[in-house]
């Protein structure tokens, strides 16, 4: 399913100067059926109560699910995807260490993508559950 001829190191590159070096979001792992990254539970990505912010949830699961697209198309230099809508259901609070965020595809067709991505923290909890669901389009 994802192109996996694509490095950890090439990917973490493409995320300088964005809100995902901004978050400390890492990829750490692609395999054929599953991308993984981890984002930090810090003073970036927590809420005023200490608290990991739901939208630093949504904001991993949407960048997990953004590039699950470019490994997932067939030609990236001729299509590409936009989010069409994503939701999170937060489960369980984080207050330090890492969230590791696993993305996997329900669907990959040829107009619309739908991917569960599920956040853990480092003892295997289950944070947040969410869905991002992507058109494709044409590059212009």
């Amino acid at each position: 399913m994802f192109n996996t001829s694509i490095s950890l190191e090439t990917l973490n590159s493409m995320s300088k100067g964005t809100m995902i070096e901004h978050l400390d979001i890492e990829f750490t792992e692609i395999q054929s059926g599953f991308l993984k990254a981890k984002m930090p539970v810090d003073h970036r990505t927590i809420q005023p109560m200490g608290l990991l912010h739901g939208g630093a949830s949504v904001v991993l699961a949407e960048t997990l699910g953004s590039v699950a697209v470019v490994l997932a198309v067939k030609d990236p230099l001729k299509e590409t995807g936009v989010g069409v809508e994503i939701n999170a259901n937060h489960l369980k609070s984080a207050r330090s260490g890492f969230v590791i965020g696993t993305c996997v595809p329900l669907r990959i067709g040829r107009t619309i993508h739908v991917y569960e991505i599920k956040i853990h923290d480092e003892d295997e909890n289950l944070i947040c559950a969410s869905r991002l669901t992507v058109a494709i389009i044409a590059v212009r």
